[in-house]
């Protein structure tokens, strides 16, 4: 309820600016230096296992009940083609679809269907901490991104149960480029969106690789464990003098 509050609070008059893919960005182009380098402009978020708490246990533990796999096979099988899925090479359909095939399971009419809901809602929790942040972020004038590799059934539940998406200055889900982290044009792809140099912005990725990828292109980056470790970390690299803490 009180994250909800603070939302109705912000006016665009208050430094809030919203975009899609493809909209332009207002901003204050004065570029305040810290060090010698260029300050941060805005920060850019990992949406799984940052934005989001973890996976959604009753969702998972129904996945693993409806095809009726052992822990270990199922979450290879899974692993498996979610990097094509969050390409866009694959449907969600399609992802459960070659699922099933790979474990040669012969399931009832729209079992693949009915994945793919669990699916969805598996990814569709949210960490309160961290969505606060966000709002302090943007009060502070600050650009917010989030930056996704996302499949294209998980993005259409997210937009049917989270309304803060709009709150982001700029979305970028990665099936709908073609392309996902860690390659390195889909990290050009939000800074330009953002109207930002790459050393403007700084990344919040769970994973290493997402993380050194953007370090490689000139974005700061901090890898995320938890809103703890992410406030120590930011004080740690000298952040904390330009940047609200989470």
């Amino acid at each position: 309820m009180q994250l909800n509050q603070e939302v109705a609070a912000l006016k665009l008059g208050d430094g809030v600016r919203s975009c899609t893919i493809g909209a332009g960005v207002l901003f204050n182009d004065t570029r305040a230096r810290r060090g010698g380098t260029l300050a941060i402009r805005a920060v850019v978020f990992d949406y799984g296992m940052v934005l989001t708490d973890a996976q959604e246990p009753v969702a998972h533990a129904k996945l693993r009940e409806i095809t009726g796999l052992p822990a270990e096979r199922f979450e290879a099988l899974y692993w498996a083609d979610r990097h094509a899925y969050d390409e866009g090479k694959l449907t969600g359909l399609e992802f459960w679809q070659k699922l099933l095939r790979a474990a040669g399971l012969e399931v009832a009419e729209g079992t693949a269907e009915e994945l793919n809901l669990w699916d969805a809602r598996m990814w569709t929790t949210e960490n309160p901490e961290m969505l606060r942040w966000q709002l302090e972020l943007k009060r502070r004038g600050f650009l917010t991104a989030i930056l996704s590799n996302m499949g294209d059934n998980v993005l259409e539940n997210m937009k049917r149960e989270f309304d803060w998406l709009s709150r982001f200055d700029v979305l970028v889900w990665s099936y709908q480029l073609r392309m996902a982290k860690p390659e390195a044009a889909i990290y050009q792809h939000v800074v330009k969106e953002l109207g930002i140099g790459a050393e403007e912005a700084l990344f919040v990725d769970d994973k290493l690789v997402n993380i050194e990828a953007a370090r490689a292109l000139g974005m700061k980056a901090i890898q995320f464990w938890s809103v703890a470790k992410l406030r120590a970390d930011l004080v740690t690299a000298g952040y904390s003098g330009e940047l609200p803490l989470p």
